[in-house]
Order: structure tokens, then sequence, then C-alpha cells
């Protein structure tokens, strides 16, 4: 990774093509309905985006490669999404950008980064877990990581294989 920035609000489109682009790798595990699954919004990438919320890493002409969109969940800092262009794939940038959003945790006094993720796929679950990211267990699914999963369930993914994990800051 190059190095990574805010997003500029005329990238989102670009944004939006790495993470459809980057859920191709799913219609090859037989996941064609999370692969066809629409980008997040601009509407929604332009509010995350006006507070600081969307992070890109860039290349050497300071194009983006990757994101993660950064929300606020339980006052943990949550990975809403993490994409990096395939092209790009498989180079540390998304554990990068990982690090970074620690690090922007860490400035505002959050505890720890949190996410959701599918527990089976090679590049969700046990990536995240090689990343320092520990699967939740039971009670320790605070209610606003639950409303997710069940909003996740709600659009048509498989509850049994949706995880929580939790990674600490500092």
């Amino acid at each position: 990774m190059e190095r990574s920035r805010i997003a500029r609000a005329d990238e989102l489109t670009e944004v939006q093509r790495i993470e459809v682009d980057s859920g191709a790798p799913f219609r090859e595990i037989g996941m064609a309905d999370v692969a066809d699954m629409p980008p997040l919004p601009l509407d929604v990438l332009a509010d995350c985006q006006r507070a600081g919320r969307v992070l890109v890493a860039v290349d050497a002409g300071d194009r983006p490669v990757a994101f993660a969109v950064v929300d606020l969940v339980d006052g943990c800092a949550h990975v809403q999404q993490l994409s990096v262009d395939p092209a790009y794939a498989r180079r540390g940038i998304g554990r990068g950008l990982l690090d970074e959003v620690a690090g922007w945790a860490a400035v505002r006094g959050l505890p720890a980064l949190t996410l959701t993720t599918f527990r089976s796929v090679p590049w969700n679950g046990p990536y995240y877990a090689r990343c320092g990211f520990r699967e939740l267990t039971g009670g320790e699914v605070t209610p606003g990581l639950a409303e997710l999963l069940a909003v996740e369930a709600a659009m048509g993914l498989d509850p049994a294989d949706r995880i929580a994990m939790r990674r600490q800051v500092g």
C-alpha cells in the first residue's frame, strides 16, 4: 500500500466499483447472491465521507485501490465494509487499512474495532482472525451487533454462517 487517507467526494463511485469488483470471488464459491449484492448507496457513502469515515488505500498515482467504511456501533469503530480491488489483492492492503481504522479509533478513544462477516469464507472470518479479530460468542455480542446480524439475516444472508468479531485497539 502506497498510503491511505480519507476518501474525497469525487472518489465515491470508484469506491462503489471496488466494492462490486471485490464481490466477484463469492461467485466462485457458489455465493452468487452475495456477489450480486449492490454496493453501498452513494448517499450513504457521501454521509460517511463527509464524517471522515471512508478511508482509501491509494496507489502511486493517488487512485483508490481499496477502502474501509467505518461506523460507530455500541461505542466501537465498526468496519461496515472493507473491500480491496481484486487486482491489488493479497498484498497486505486490507490489513493495512484495518490498522489505519484502529489508529482512527484510537485517536477517538474507542476501545475496539468490530465487524460482521462470514465464518466459513476464507477471506472473511479466518482472514480477520489472522488480523487480530476474535469471534464474539453469546452474551459478548452487543445489542447493536445483534441488530446488524438480524438485518443481514433479513437480507437473506445465512445466520448460521454470520459472525460478529472484535479487535481491541492499542
